[in-house]
């Protein structure tokens, strides 16, 4: 018996050595990126600060000031958009407002949320945090306001608001407002409006 199956567990041997077990890409020279938690958390900004000052390295949390890192190219640059996606160092400008049946609910004191992600559901590609907005407020949101700088600002982008009672991004408060615009954007789109329409 042990003659007979002999050849049939080296040929399984040599299979299993030969296997390659690497399933993910190495790019040369790619390093974990912390997300910039100023973007939505005022005190990240501050820490940055005095980890970058202690090291003498810059921070990888990464500053307002830092330049934008290239993104990959090919396939993956593409995004959620595909072949249609579209990539530039151009900002998004548009209009945020608040329907007149909920102007008298804004929370007192509420911050204001700009959030841009390449899915409707999927994590944040840009936030902006706006103090004590007045609606209805003028906004800009680019590659200056990224999560991540290695990641591409990327179209379609889809873009939403949310006026926070407790400016706690990580909680949602019934009461808290909120709205998106109808329909993705590009790089570059001018006069988008989102109207905050919603009650959580």
């Amino acid at each position: 018996m042990p003659l007979r199956h002999g050849p049939v567990l080296l040929l399984l041997a040599a299979l299993a050595l030969s296997c390659d077990r690497k399933i993910e890409p190495f790019v040369p020279g790619e390093k974990p990126e912390a997300p910039d938690l100023s973007r939505i958390f005022p005190e990240g900004a501050e820490k940055a600060a005095k980890q970058e000052a202690a090291s003498g390295a810059p921070s990888p949390m990464g500053g307002r000031g830092a330049p934008p890192v290239a993104g990959p190219s090919g396939p993956q640059a593409a995004g959620a958009g595909g072949p249609a996606a579209a990539s530039s160092d151009e900002p998004i400008t548009g209009t945020v407002s608040i329907a007149p049946e909920l102007a008298r609910r804004a929370p007192a004191g509420a911050v204001l949320f700009l959030i841009a992600r390449t899915a409707e559901s999927g994590p944040p590609l840009a936030v902006k945090r706006i103090p004590d907005a007045k609606l209805p407020l003028d906004f800009s949101i680019g590659p200056d306001d990224r999560m991540i700088r290695a990641m591409p600002f990327v179209g379609p982008i889809h873009l939403s608001a949310r006026l926070d009672s407790d400016g706690n991004a990580m909680t949602k408060l019934p009461g808290d407002l909120s709205g998106a615009a109808p329909e993705p954007h590009q790089p570059g789109d001018r006069g988008v409006s989102i109207v905050i329409d919603q009650v959580l």
